[in-house]
Formats: structure tokens, sequence, C-alpha cells
């Protein structure tokens, strides 16, 4: 893989907290290098600038529990847009941290990605680093990695399985938008949640948010109290399935298009005829059969984890019950 060029951020304040430096080669081999985290480096605590956030509706990756940052270059802010994305400024990094809850409940951290928007040609690059059993430091880890752990799930169930952190190629394939890499995520809307635009804007970090009540909240997948089945079934087949299944996206050749704004029916499934799911649709004839969700490729490639069936494809080696549930129901609602 090309090395590029990425910010580091290895100075430190008077004060000892983490500070961005002059850039250098490459990604840093250790994440501790980066400055991103004061103290203990699993306890995540962050440094200056290196800001938490919480998604609406994240994407499922196997039970794991997340922690998101934004590390902004100093003196610049993010631009809300109205065209479904953020504007980072050049040298920002994303950071997104995985972990797992043992049969204790304590989260054992697995890996950090971060996505790095170069500061040379603005231009976004990606990088993983695994932590060590210790917990005490992540590396760089280029050709991914598969852990075996019996994590458990949210409803307390212990589950065995090889947790798979991926190589860089994969990550690629999933941010990749016209043969560009972006973020995923940290969409304006998605970031749209508890007041995380109201605060951003006081703190100064981002510009150009609109009022509240010109807004649409993205929906919560599992707030039923606020969202419908549609709303909410459409929101996380976005954030899980869309990034492939969009034009310019890893999956543009199916012809099923996934994005939450999405109106036409063949391009969501609904009686549409496999493209090249081959022996993975199952022997079932449409992506959707409203109604009818054991009919449907897509309930039933979700409810797999089979090599070649289980869809998405990557982040995951075990069945999201919830989601999985919950798109059922969708199609079970859909009009026939």
């Amino acid at each position: 893989m090309r090395i590029v060029i990425a910010l580091a951020w290895i100075g430190m304040f008077a004060t000892g907290c983490a500070q961005p430096a002059k850039h250098r080669a490459g990604f840093l081999d250790k994440l501790s290098e980066y400055g991103f985290f004061t103290g203990q480096l699993k306890d995540l605590s962050p440094s200056p600038r290196v800001h938490p956030y919480e998604l609406a509706t994240p994407l499922f990756t196997d039970y794991t529990v997340k922690k998101r940052f934004i590390v902004l270059p100093e003196g610049s802010t993010m631009q809300y847009t109205d065209t479904g994305s953020l504007g980072f400024p050049d040298g920002t990094y994303l950071i997104k941290n995985f972990a797992y809850r043992d049969r204790l409940g304590k989260e054992v951290l697995l890996e950090t990605r971060l996505l790095h928007k170069d500061v040379a040609d603005g231009k976004w690059k990606v990088m993983n680093y695994k932590w060590n059993a210790e917990q005490t430091e992540a590396v760089k880890w280029v050709a991914g990695a598969q852990v075996p752990i019996t994590l458990t799930d949210d409803s307390g169930n212990r589950i065995p399985t090889h947790y798979v952190i991926p190589n860089t190629n994969d990550c690629k394939r999933c941010h990749a938008s016209a043969g560009s890499l972006i973020p995923i995520g940290p969409k304006a809307r998605n970031v749209n949640y508890q007041g995380q635009l109201e605060k951003w804007a006081a703190s100064g970090i981002i510009q150009g948010v609109p009022d509240a009540s010109k807004r649409v909240p993205f929906p919560v997948w599992n707030d039923s109290a606020h969202f419908s089945v549609n709303e909410r079934a459409r929101a996380y087949l976005d954030v899980n399935c869309a990034h492939c299944h969009t034009k310019g996206g890893d999956a543009d050749n199916t012809g099923l298009f996934l994005e939450y704004g999405q109106e036409a029916p063949s391009r969501l499934g609904i009686f549409k005829g496999p493209v090249s799911a081959g022996n993975g649709a199952g022997g079932l004839d449409y992506d959707v059969v409203p109604g009818d969700p054991a009919a449907s490729i897509l309930h039933y490639r979700m409810n797999s984890t089979e090599p070649g069936t289980a869809m998405p494809e990557l982040a995951r080696t075990v069945t999201h019950r919830e989601g999985v549930a919950l798109i059922a129901e969708w199609i079970r609602q859909l009009p026939r």
C-alpha cells in the first residue's frame, strides 16, 4: 500500500496535553504516538481539539461498542452542508474505536480505525490499528486479522466468533465513492442527534448550522417511540448498506440502491431480480417481496453469516438479530 502524508500529532502543551505538530511522512506506527488521548490510552480520554461524537443510527459491527472522535487542525472548523455531508478541513482525523463486551460486561478494545484527510492532496486515507492483549497500545495493522473472542450481545447472550479486523483494501471498498474515499457515518443528518450540532456550533468547531426547525432529524433505528417502522428500517439500510448500494459505490452494478431518500420501488429491490448474487440468493427470485420476508433475498442475506451469502459482506461475523427483525417487519408492512 502506498504510504501517504499524514498530519502527526506529537507536540505537547506545557501542561502535558497532546497538541498537533508539523506534519511528517506516513501514518505513525503506534496509536499513542498521535497524542489523541491523555492518561491511559485504553481510557480514550480525548486531548484538546479531539471531539467525541455519536450517530443517530450507527453501522452494526458484531455488537461492538464504538467510541468516535473528530480531530480538527488548529484554527479550523467543519462546515455544515445541505448535500448530506459535513465539510471537513484538510488535516482532519476521524477516529473510530471498536471494543467488545466480555462475559463480565467489561469492554475490551479490538481495533482503532483512522480516516485522515491528507493535507497534501485533500484526499481521505485510511489506516487500522490493532490493540494488544494488555490494552496498553494499538499498532499499525495493514494486513487485517481474525481475533477469537466471546462477545456479549445487547440481550446478554454470549456469542463465540472470530472478530475480523479488515485490511486496508477492505476499508477502501466500503468507503469508496466514485473512485475516492469518503467518511460513511458522520453525515450532517446522522450527527443531527441529541443537540450535538448545537453544541458544536456553540463551541465554534462548525459553521453554517441552520436553525433546528429547518433540519429534519435522521431516524434512530431502534427508537419506536418517535419513528415509524418505515423510517427506522430505511435509516438502518442507509447506514448499513447504502455506502455500497448507491451510485458510485462498490455494489453499483447490482441496481439495488438503499439510500434513505431513494423512492424508486425497483431500486429498493421491490420485485427486482438479483443481478450478481449467484448462490447467495438462496434460490429466491426477488430482492424484496412486499409482505413476505421469507421470500425476500434482502432478508435472507442479512440473516446469514455464510461467506458469499451474508450481507453486508464485511464488518460483521454474527447476525444482528434486532436489525434483521426490523427489516422483516418493514417488508411485512410494505403494500402488496
